[in-house]
């Protein structure tokens, strides 16, 4: 511990007796500083389309370095900014990708085999037909129009050799959307831990990583699962405790599209038709071990339904998955799988 860290500074007088005095009261000081527990720092703001929040226990404010880390991630992947080099692939420019994007591509393409194929960041185009995405959508859009895009997607259709992405298909447009905010979230934690910061909890946009836990509290950081309401307010269904986790969330009672007859559809994609998914499924929680994973799998789970969900799980143990769906009367179910918390 140094004084530079308590906020102190000492200066020592001539005198023998002086001296011996204010080392006394120094030893106590120090003392009794290092018996209190440290205090959160916490930082927030706006990125990625939506809000963050992060407190750990240190008195270092890090919030340049928190945005430096979101500018570069912003650069890299997202497709709401025209000179990333996401986007840059996506119109078959030669661009040298970046580690970030690295990693998000071999997580997705090892989600994307795990769930085959039902996890695939190649359905951004189809997105965007359908108006979910950054480009607007395709007037009168039919099957034709719809049976035409499919033709580009598929991430097995799409390569990486070293720090170039390799595509087949000219028009296989490429999103990130459902994997990289968790990733984000990841790489802030990373950052911390890196500062030797045990104990922190980040969110993005209702994605989380926690590790060690909520100091000011003296317990577990607790964090909550939202009750659907399509009419836009919010309320917690459920207060849970995470350890060294971290937990995504996927719904579509917020984000989903009314056509002309009043019908709702979700902004997930079936990667196999190439239509808003159908299920009774309206929210979808993941704990992994990091929110990269939990991020994606959420997505894919919501895609899935519920069926699908259970008997995947039965061969990924590591992934605990917390369900609220709408049953033959409309009324709201819950199920938790694979050990996902109570409280």
């Amino acid at each position: 511990m140094n004084n530079e860290r308590l906020g102190t500074r000492c200066c020592f007088a001539h005198s023998e007796k002086s001296s011996y005095f204010t080392l006394v009261l120094l030893a106590f000081f120090l003392l009794v500083s290092c018996n209190k527990e440290p205090k959160n720092t916490k930082l927030s703001g706006a990125v990625f389309g939506t809000s963050y929040s992060v407190i750990y226990d240190s008195g270092i404010n890090y919030q340049k370095q928190f945005d430096s880390l979101f500018y570069v991630i912003n650069k890299s992947m997202s497709t709401y900014q025209a000179n990333s080099d996401i986007s840059k692939i996506n119109r078959n420019e030669a661009f040298a990708i970046d580690e970030h994007f690295a990693k998000v591509f071999d997580a997705s393409k090892d989600i994307y085999k795990q769930t085959h194929g039902v996890f695939d960041p190649t359905i951004g185009a189809v997105v965007n037909a359908w108006d979910f995405g950054p480009e607007g959508h395709i007037e009168r859009l039919d099957s034709l129009k719809i049976d035409s895009l499919m033709l580009s997607v598929g991430l097995d259709k799409v390569n990486r050799q070293g720090l170039s992405i390799k595509k087949q298909n000219p028009k296989t447009f490429i999103d990130f959307n459902a994997i990289a905010k968790g990733y984000g979230v990841d790489v802030i934690g990373l950052f911390l831990e890196s500062k030797n910061i045990s104990n922190y909890l980040v969110e993005i946009g209702g994605e989380i990583r926690a590790r060690g836990k909520n100091l000011d509290k003296q317990s577990a950081w607790k964090v909550g699962v939202e009750e659907p309401h399509f009419d836009g307010s919010q309320s917690v269904l459920k207060a849970i405790s995470i350890h060294n986790e971290a937990m995504a969330t996927s719904g579509t009672y917020r984000k989903f599209k009314t056509d002309a007859n009043g019908h709702k559809y979700s902004h997930i994609i079936d990667t196999q038709t190439g239509y808003p998914s159908k299920t009774n499924l309206l929210s979808v929680s993941v704990i992994a071990k990091d929110c990269m994973t939990a991020d994606a799998y959420a997505t894919a789970f919501k895609a899935m339904g519920i069926d699908a969900v259970k008997d995947f799980l039965k061969t990924h143990p590591e992934l605990k998955v917390f369900l609220i769906f709408e049953n033959d009367s409309k009324e709201l179910e819950t199920l938790s799988l694979n050990g996902f918390p109570e409280s």
